[in-house]
């Protein structure tokens, strides 16, 4: 038993940070973010013996925080917090710029602030995200594509735009033809 507790605090000490941003950046709630990690990582310590490639842990761990978010979604809708420039870590000379792209990346719709995410924060290529999320590869680079056309003309503009010219349905149909 000794040993897999080790090996669950290994990966807890190694993982919990990147969990904690990731869901923070889905749910944008602090509470919320914390819940998600604590429940993925309840979830993980039950099916620990199911795991037999340690390399493939933060892949699985970022699955379950995304279908826990998902499951905590289909149970009720999540207060949109605005988070405060004074408690944003990492506040440095660019502290502008930074705040800027934090304030844009948390306007984008939840299904491009995801897949943007998984690659910047997470590392990802498009064929690990596509297993993740469970769809097609294109979907996924349309997806990445126009997460960063959104978030370069939000930046560009100076303003978090609440929507495009196109409409989410307008998107989803463009992306079932991708």
């Amino acid at each position: 038993m000794t040993s897999r507790r080790q090996r669950f605090e290994a990966m807890v000490h190694a993982l919990s940070g990147d969990l904690y941003r990731y869901a923070y950046m889905l749910c944008r709630d602090r509470a919320m973010a914390e819940d998600l990690v604590q429940e993925t990582f309840a979830r993980a310590w039950r099916y620990l013996d199911g795991l037999r490639d340690e390399a493939r842990a933060r892949s699985w761990l970022m699955t379950t925080v995304r279908r826990e978010f998902a499951r905590q979604f289909e149970r009720y809708q999540p207060p949109i917090v605005d988070v405060e420039t004074d408690d944003l870590p990492g506040r440095t000379g660019s502290e502008t710029d930074a705040i800027a792209v934090r304030r844009a990346l948390l306007a984008l719709p939840v299904k491009y602030r995801e897949v943007l995410v998984l690659q910047v924060i997470g590392g990802y290529s498009g064929d690990e995200m596509a297993q993740m999320l469970e769809m097609p590869r294109a979907t996924v680079n349309t997806r990445l594509f126009r997460a960063r056309q959104r978030l370069r003309a939000m930046l560009e503009s100076g303003l978090p735009a609440t929507g495009d010219t196109q409409t989410e349905a307008d998107d989803g149909a463009q992306e079932s033809e991708a």
